[in-house]
């Protein structure tokens, strides 16, 4: 289920959040780009986090970026599960806010979100293993109650 640290593209995490991503490209301008560089825009290394100051407000890409990679969440849980797992996202302008993703009538994943124009991984497999780590603490959550994600 879960793939080596040496290949964090085949993580079904990532195989869904280029999913999520492509899926927005309409009229193909995206086709020639790799799964790699569509995700470019989650990296920030630690150089470039210095850079961004420590208060301020996230743009609407960053935020568009945060909506992603947590519809791609629930997209993961859904492939693992069969169950679909909806987020629900409220953030203030100011980037301080919750994510909660729904299966059912149960919240399989609650999250305060934090600092979030400063969102972000330092590679791939940080990205992938993120991404991973929330969708199985959403997994277990189903397995534990499983009449109320089916409700």
């Amino acid at each position: 289920m879960s793939a080596t640290l040496e290949d964090p593209m085949t993580t079904p995490f990532l195989q869904c959040l280029v999913g999520r991503i492509r899926a927005e490209d309409q009229f193909g301008a995206w086709d020639r780009k790799t799964d790699k560089d569509l995700l470019k825009d989650y990296l920030i290394t630690k150089a470039e986090r210095r850079q961004i100051p420590i208060i301020g407000d996230p743009d609407p890409e960053t935020l568009d970026r945060v909506e992603k990679f947590y519809q791609a969440t629930g997209l993961t849980v859904e492939r693992l599960t069969g169950i679909i797992a909806t987020p629900m996202m409220k953030m203030s302008h100011e980037g301080f806010g919750r994510v909660v993703l729904i299966a059912g009538s149960l919240v399989v994943l609650a999250k305060t979100l934090r600092d979030v124009h400063r969102f972000g991984f330092e590679d791939l497999a940080a990205l992938a293993a993120e991404g991973m780590k929330s969708a199985q603490q959403a997994v277990a959550m189903i397995e534990a109650h499983p009449e109320l994600a089916r409700a």
